[in-house]
């Protein structure tokens, strides 16, 4: 066993990590993630797992590359990622959106989502619009917010902004909001494995259209190009839907992601 073999050993046994292949250009790239969004991301014990986290995995062994994961949470992660200083990339559910893009650039889309409305089972709330006279809680500097701030306004002390979704969702818990808006993802995994809360998640594709989720990278990075190609590899060899369907249990419409601008 060679040096260079029981250096990469080494970083893969101390690192969060979600996994590390074993690379051909002698660097090992970080990645930062918000590790708060189950299924997509999320701590378990000591070890960051979920879709991205595999979906990463997969991407960097067939593009033949070295890294490592730190969960740093998502406004760190963000400042982080656009400085370039300390992370090459990050992956957490990052919608790609015209706003991020000028301080940003992103991989080819990877992902299909929307966001998704929950509130408890008796609600009178139908939809988006039924929410501007409501408490509603979001993650803040997410597409949720964005969205809510167009239906309630910006100044609205009842648009609640949390650091995290799960704070967001504890808010609806002990009744401080009537509603929580975030990625569908979150909100169904929310849903199945809390039935006992008795709440229910609403869809609104009329004012709540279909995102796409990207790695999101600094300006002008050189990774970009490494990894552009290795997801398109794993959307097409349907290694990408073997991960989809660890995690939700159906198909992924590939082509929608495939197409996505």
């Amino acid at each position: 066993m060679g040096k260079r073999t029981v250096a990469l050993l080494a970083v893969c046994f101390i690192s969060i990590m979600a996994g590390c292949s074993s690379g051909s250009a002698g660097k090992t790239y970080k990645i930062a993630t918000d590790a708060a969004y189950a299924p997509m991301e999320y701590m378990d014990k000591d070890k960051i797992t979920g879709f991205d986290i595999d979906f990463l995995e997969a991407v960097m062994k067939e593009a033949d590359l070295t890294y490592k994961v730190e969960h740093i949470g998502w406004d760190p992660m963000l400042t982080e990622v656009q400085s370039g200083d300390n992370f090459a990339a990050g992956i957490s559910s990052i919608s790609i959106t015209d706003e991020r893009k000028q301080s940003y650039d992103y991989s080819i889309p990877y992902f299909e989502s929307t966001n998704m409305i929950m509130v408890k089972e008796d609600s009178p709330v139908q939809g988006a619009v039924d929410l501007k006279d409501k408490k509603v809680a979001v993650q803040s500097s997410t597409t949720a917010e964005t969205l809510m701030v167009g239906i309630m306004g910006g100044d609205n002390p009842d648009l609640k902004r949390f650091d995290s979704n799960a704070v967001a969702l504890l808010e609806l818990d002990t009744g401080g909001v009537d509603a929580v808006v975030a990625d569908i993802a979150i909100v169904r995994e929310y849903l199945k494995n809390n039935p006992d809360k008795k709440f229910k998640g609403i869809l609104d594709p009329e004012h709540f259209a279909p995102e796409f989720y990207g790695i999101l990278f600094p300006k002008g990075s050189e990774l970009k190009a490494k990894l552009d190609p290795a997801i398109k590899a794993i959307l097409e060899n349907g290694t990408y839907t073997e991960i989809y369907q660890k995690w939700f249990g159906e198909e992924p419409n590939i082509d929608n992601v495939l197409n996505a601008k």
